[in-house]
């Protein structure tokens, strides 16, 4: 089993703190139904506040497990401190510990962005963080290159999300990577929420004048993910949205954060991952079903989306195996 420690701090908001016991404790094996992370609640103190919006104190809390057990962990997830509250000393040491025995580091939130650039993990790094908490962080660390737009940074060894909602994007990333985009398809299923979510904060920032046209593209990219074998080209998808291309690729990049086709490849490559896990279908096969036209296209956009091959996919996350007709 994969070991989660989740770091709680005295006035940890609750939603920060139970979305990382909710995501991992969910994930359970396809073929058996084991579960497959460990998840504990590390933090020093006895009765630590856990508090609502707007700082709102709900009830006292005592994690069960001492800061120090995180150090046994493959995981650690920050979620971060109250705005007013400096990061404790003794976290910070043990995040930088953790580090350096190679364990990855996450942060769920703002808050949490801000623990790990008081470490200075984030120094030079490009940082996710909440758009109306971008540039606190910037002014306060001026090392760390703060990116308002996305919904989650992955360096690997380091990710930041961009806090609220998206701590549950990051989330079910880290367990695509861990298990297999199958795995973590069903603990979306299991939450009600999207498996991955396209774009990044733009569409959820207050814009002054919004504009006359901002209707949502759910329906035609659900029209798009039931077409995702057949070609289809920028005119055919403005044309199901009874608009010019113009307005589609303006439309896409406010919702998205990208472009339609670019958008349909991400589409096609994550269905391309579930046939790799799931059924013992070939390349050829899947590359026609998922409309790359060709395995070597296919090939392509895994390298550079996925940074590996389709086989190679299949033999990091292969699930048992289930023929589809």
């Amino acid at each position: 089993m994969h070991r989660v420690a989740v770091l709680a701090f005295d006035r940890i908001h609750s939603f920060d703190l139970a979305m990382p016991l909710q995501v991992f404790s969910t994930a359970h094996a396809l073929d058996g139904g084991a579960p497959l992370y460990r998840v504990r609640v590390c933090g020093d103190g006895r009765d630590l506040t856990v508090t609502g919006v707007g700082g709102v104190e709900m009830y006292r809390y005592t994690p069960p497990y001492p800061l120090t057990d995180a150090l046994d962990a493959d995981t650690v997830v920050v979620v971060g401190v109250a705005r007013e509250t400096d990061p404790p000393a003794a976290a910070l040491d043990l995040l930088r510990e953790a580090y350096r025995r190679g364990v990855r580091i996450a942060s769920l939130s703002s808050g949490g962005a801000r623990v790990l650039a008081a470490t200075g993990l984030l120094d030079g790094r490009r940082t996710a963080t909440h758009w109306s908490r971008a540039h606190v962080l910037a002014e306060r660390y001026p090392r760390v290159r703060v990116d308002p737009g996305v919904l989650f940074i992955d360096h690997g060894d380091v990710l930041t999300s961009a806090g609220a909602a998206s701590g549950i994007d990051l989330c079910l990333h880290m367990i695509r990577r861990d298990f297999g985009a199958a795995v973590a398809a069903d603990v979306a299923r299991h939450l009600v929420v999207p498996p991955q979510r396209d774009g990044g904060q733009t569409p959820y920032i207050p814009r002054p004048v919004p504009a006359d046209d901002h209707g949502s593209l759910e329906p035609t990219m659900r029209w798009l993910r039931q077409r995702l074998g057949d070609p289809v080209t920028v005119a055919d998808i403005a044309s199901h949205l009874g608009t010019s291309p113009r307005t589609l690729n303006r439309r896409f990049r406010e919702q998205a954060g990208t472009t339609p086709l670019q958008w349909l490849v991400r589409q096609r490559v994550h269905r391309a991952q579930e046939l790799l896990e799931t059924t013992d279908l070939s390349v050829e096969e899947i590359s026609r079903r998922c409309g790359f036209g060709s395995a070597v296209a296919m090939r392509q956009h895994f390298a550079k989306q996925i940074r590996t091959s389709p086989m190679a996919y299949r033999r990091a996350f292969r699930a048992r195996p289930r023929h589809l007709s």
